[in-house]
């Protein structure tokens, strides 16, 4: 785990506090790793974790986001990878993606946050892609906070997704190849009108990011956590964002 650059910051700097406030990332993507193990560690099905996140840790997480003001929050809840797993666990998932959208769709949307999907939808039940139409499309002026679940989602199909609708503009001269920089190849990534992720957080131990967010991650401070994500509560999340603010950021310039 990177260590900012005062470690005394840390033992001193109250959630409470308003630097802490001032030094909050803009948007904080999380990699939600280690449902399964911690499910096997009690002798469960591996499903149980996944209903065990999807019911007790999400929601508190972005009521969390919302009490300090963070304004953007995505979850990776599932990658292109995970088609690989199980038929039985990938039946289960699907279950849990279409209770947890009946349960929390609405209140969600009563809270004032804004639903987005990030990733390639169309493998789904259409039923699972017509009920998250359905809440992007009510939520879509919401202010508070957006929440974007990465469903389907892997960063090199982002980009090769990307590329092909850059391509098909190019081809209906909606837009001129001339025009091509790293801000306007962003408008046709999935995360387009969203700002790039300040802080990573991946759960469950590992040390990498799987391919989440490659193009999106390359200034993004990142912070890996032994804690699996159904064990992963809003004070777990007050540590990463209090060590995210004692570091300092220069996106390659010198320190100011």
């Amino acid at each position: 785990m990177k260590k900012g650059p005062n470690s005394s910051f840390h033992s001193v700097f109250s959630i409470q506090n308003s630097e802490f406030r001032r030094r909050l990332p803009a948007h904080v993507a999380i990699i939600m790793d280690g449902n399964r193990r911690w499910a096997t560690s009690r002798g469960l099905a591996a499903v149980m974790g996944h209903d065990k996140a999807a019911r007790d840790v999400i929601e508190p997480i972005i009521d969390r986001a919302i009490q300090l003001g963070i304004k953007f929050l995505t979850f990776w809840a599932f990658s292109t990878e995970n088609w690989k797993r199980d038929q039985a666990e990938i039946k289960a998932l699907m279950g849990i993606f279409r209770e947890g959208l009946k349960k929390f769709g609405s209140r969600l949307n009563e809270k004032g946050i804004k639903l987005n999907i990030v990733g390639e939808m169309n493998k789904f039940p259409e039923d699972i892609r017509k009920q998250s139409e359905h809440y992007m499309e009510i939520s879509r002026n919401n202010k508070k906070i957006t929440v974007s679940f990465a469903l389907n989602y892997g960063g090199r199909d982002e980009i090769l997704r990307a590329i092909r609708k850059l391509i098909a503009n190019v081809q209906r001269s909606t837009f001129n190849v001339q025009d091509l920089s790293e801000e306007t190849f962003g408008q046709f990534l999935d995360t387009a009108g969203i700002p790039d992720p300040d802080l990573i957080i991946r759960t469950g131990g590992d040390l990498r990011l799987s391919g989440y967010f490659p193009w999106q991650s390359v200034y993004s401070e990142l912070y890996f956590t032994k804690t699996l994500w159904p064990d992963f509560t809003p004070k777990e999340l007050d540590k990463a964002l209090k060590d995210y603010a004692g570091r300092e950021r220069r996106f390659g310039g010198n320190k100011k």
